[in-house]
């Protein structure tokens, strides 16, 4: 009953102030201009409107192919194993080849630390038919600087191109290392 009466207040407090042409901003609502945001990429790639661009492409690349078809073997663009799919969204953005497949692009890469991942960098996990080596990628596209998870887009053999976190159980226990493209940060 006790919370009742308290929605019942809450909704009349904010009807009242409605009424009197009063309104509150979210706490968490965004900034009208554009020019007062911090994106994501912000704080890594500070000034540099190029990086950002050339990043963002990237990411929308990545983004635009979120439920296509997995296929072993497969380049894409209409299905995709987990290195075709990161070698397919790379080519297409920047005309860099990274590598073929998941061990080649662990490979042929820069490694970096969990702490300096970033936004378009490579992810690297075991897959059950590698043992302990390489066997499944995907590439950044959200990290939290304060815990280090990170969310990655990649081609799940089970439900095609998806979003993942490094948290979850399945990708927590089988994470390997990161790689960064360094041609990427040259363009």
């Amino acid at each position: 009953m006790k919370k009742v009466i308290l929605c019942a207040l809450m909704i009349l407090l904010s009807m009242s102030e409605i009424a009197n042409g009063e309104t509150r901003k979210p706490v968490n609502a965004p900034d009208q201009h554009k020019e007062d945001e911090i994106g994501n990429f912000d704080f890594i790639y500070g000034n540099d409107d190029q990086a950002f661009d050339r990043m963002e492409m990237l990411i929308d690349e990545a983004f635009s192919h979120i439920g296509t078809r997995y296929r072993s073997g497969a380049k894409g663009p209409s299905a995709f194993d987990c290195s075709g799919f990161t070698s397919y969204v790379f080519k297409q953005q920047t005309d860099i080849f990274i590598g073929a497949s998941s061990r080649d692009q662990y490979a042929r890469n820069t490694p970096i630390r969990r702490d300096e991942i970033q936004c378009g960098d490579l992810v690297f996990f075991t897959s059950p038919n590698s043992g302990r080596n390489v066997g499944h990628v995907g590439i950044v596209v959200d990290v939290d600087p304060v815990t280090l998870e990170f969310t990655f887009i990649h081609a799940s053999s089970k439900n095609g191109v998806k979003l993942s976190s490094s948290e979850e159980s399945n990708y927590a226990k089988r994470y390997v290392g990161a790689r960064r493209i360094l041609e990427l940060s040259a363009l």
